[in-house]
């Protein structure tokens, strides 16, 4: 399950995410100042921070600035009152990789955590293989056994990211969120398209790319029934 951690000093806001978050099927650590995220963060790792930049004591930029001088890479949504270009500015420098001004909906804040944690996951990947397939994520290479396998940069990032999501339903919107230059907007031909091409590529190698229509994409051994 999904950690997150959520760090703000008002007792009403932690109860409000904390709750919103649940429902939503996270797993919820609640941090109430900067020092308690800390000894949170040294103790059990997290997928996602939720943190407040106004609070007493340790702040949240402090907060983030120490992760990231530790080499701790944990997303890390920053959540603010301040709407001020050189306030999201300094959140951003100081290591945040997203920013949200309250008053905010949950739907949105719910919807970037999800993005931060997808994103993460992905880049936290490395070295991943099905059946004869390999890809070389720090590279940027796929293989099949020694075999080299020509892709683009979009084949690429959909190829690894099916591989992390091996034998799971993975929604079109997915995709859409990580391609550069792709939005919600982008035709389902366009995908299916670039599916098309990929699987011609891939499937020599003893996996099968399956369209789930209505769904979304299935990376699975090519044996699977």
């Amino acid at each position: 399950m999904t950690r997150v951690l959520i760090v703000d000093d008002e007792p009403a806001v932690r109860a409000a995410l904390d709750r919103a978050l649940r429902l939503d099927g996270y797993e919820i650590t609640l941090a109430a100042d900067g020092r308690e995220a800390l000894d949170s963060l040294a103790d059990t790792r997290h997928d996602a921070v939720v943190l407040d930049v106004a609070m007493p004591g340790i702040d949240g930029l402090q907060v983030c600035r120490r992760l990231r001088d530790a080499g701790d890479r944990t997303p890390v949504l920053m959540l603010t009152a301040r709407d001020a270009i050189d306030d999201r500015v300094a959140g951003l420098e100081g290591g945040a990789d997203d920013y949200l001004v309250k008053p905010f909906a949950i739907s949105e804040l719910l919807a970037r955590i999800r993005a931060l944690v997808r994103r993460h996951e992905f880049r936290r990947s490395e070295l991943l293989a099905l059946a004869a397939l390999r890809f070389d994520a720090t590279a940027r290479r796929a293989y099949i056994g020694e075999r080299p396998v020509a892709l683009s940069a979009r084949e690429c990032i959909v190829l690894q990211y099916l591989l992390l999501k091996t034998g799971q339903i993975v929604p079109r919107e997915q995709f859409a969120a990580l391609i550069p230059g792709w939005d919600a907007g982008t035709s389902d031909n366009a995908l299916e398209l670039l599916m098309s091409r990929l699987r011609a590529k891939i499937e020599p190698g003893g996996v099968r790319l399956r369209t789930v229509r209505g769904l979304g994409y299935l990376l699975e051994p090519a044996t699977a029934v």
